[in-house]
């Protein structure tokens, strides 16, 4: 059974996924300036590290770096090199990564959108496909598109003054019939070209620090949509959508989500801490019964399924370090490294299994695609500290 709550957590609006009585999604529904694309004033340029701060409000600051600033976006003159950038610029920059506690927002120039079956960037070059698709079947569609994509550089050549574009062919275009998929891969790259065209062209008769283009974080439907994308890579059911002011249990789920332990069906449990730079997962034996020879694979295995909800849920981006418990059977250690890395492959975020160092940590990087949930929720009123004993 599988279902699709719409309902809230305290005075935020949560939807959430519930396979088997279990909690597979969540996504906060909330006004995000991640993916907004500014009208941007250059308030100060340091060389030395090769960025510049920005303004994109009123009282909004971020910063970009140089290497990444495109000529194309810059508004009130002509620049050729990123180097000729200077303060009081105009530049269209959209928000890569939201403001965190000191960290201001980080910005590019180089401009993004996605429609249903590509994303197309402004300052990439080539064609490339979702990693979640099969080897065989990423060839195939690259190979396929990029005869498109060949005719759509000159044709958009003149319009973006040579700026080049990026493609990446997203999973669903994979369902696409060979006689759909000519004209919807090509249809698809030309309105994301156009639809950055119109920001661009929209910025010059827009005040600075308008907003050119807003994300959809703060529709309902956005993250319903999200949900259900979720559930069709785990499940083939078909979900129910109910909207309830409080769903039983989801209270409880979300609070045990803002604790550093968490008790797996073994009786062992997991650590994660979330720091600044990186975030560490500890596995530890606990309470699981020992004596078995295997009992230590079986811990861990179960582990990293857990791991995995719990990234996911949690929204654990960038580096993440998990220190399994320690194993000095090498095939056990193969067995469970092709288990993670089998995992990450399922993750609607794109995770990439990075190595395990000699002291048996694996090493994962996620993409950043939000704040954590952790960050969205932290000024929460409620208190669970007294709850990790329970």
């Amino acid at each position: 059974m599988t279902d699709i709550f719409v309902s809230n957590y305290d005075k935020y609006p949560i939807v959430s996924a519930y396979i088997d009585d279990k909690l597979e999604f969540v996504s906060v529904v909330r006004d995000s300036v991640l993916n907004d694309v500014y009208l941007c004033r250059v308030e100060n340029i340091l060389k030395n590290i090769n960025s510049a701060f920005v303004r994109y409000g009123e009282d909004e600051h971020g910063y970009v770096a140089l290497k990444n600033v495109l000529g194309i976006t810059v508004v009130n003159r002509h620049i050729d090199s990123p180097n000729e950038l200077r303060q009081g610029d105009e530049i269209v920059l959209q928000v890569e990564a939201e403001p965190v506690k000191l960290k201001k927002a980080k910005l590019s120039s180089r401009l993004s959108t996605s429609g249903k079956f590509c994303a197309v960037t402004l300052g990439r070059k080539g064609v490339g496909a979702s990693l979640k698709l099969s080897e065989d079947c990423r060839n195939r569609l690259i190979s396929t598109s990029k005869k498109y994509y060949k005719e759509l550089v000159d044709e958009y050549r003149n319009t973006l003054n040579g700026t080049e574009f990026g493609v990446i062919i997203r999973t669903d275009a994979a369902k696409l019939s060979e006689d759909e998929f000519d004209n919807c891969i090509k249809s698809d790259i030309q309105d994301c070209l156009d639809q950055l065209i119109g920001i661009l062209k929209t910025a010059g008769t827009r005040k600075v620090f308008s907003c050119l283009h807003k994300n959809d974080s703060a529709d309902e439907t956005y993250h319903t949509d999200k949900a259900r994308a979720f559930i069709s890579t785990r499940t083939d059911d078909e979900p129910r959508l109910i909207r309830e002011s409080v769903v039983h249990n989801l209270k409880k789920d979300i609070d045990k989500l803002l604790m550093n332990r968490v008790w797996l069906k073994s009786g062992a449990f997991l650590v994660i801490e979330q720091l600044e730079s990186f975030n560490a997962i500890d596995v530890n034996t606990g309470k699981a019964i020992s004596g078995k020879n295997d009992v230590t694979f079986k811990v861990n295995m179960e582990a990293a399924d857990e791991i995995f909800r719990q990234i996911r849920l949690r929204n654990l981006t960038g580096m993440i370090l998990i220190d399994f418990i320690n194993m000095k059977d090498k095939e056990a250690v193969q067995n469970l490294c092709n288990h993670v890395k089998e995992l990450a492959r399922k993750e609607t975020v794109h995770t990439e299994f990075v190595d395990i160092t000699g002291l048996g940590i694996i090493e994962l990087t996620r993409n950043k695609n939000d704040k954590s949930l952790k960050e969205i929720l932290q000024n929460n009123n409620q208190t669970v500290d007294n709850m990790e004993n329970e």
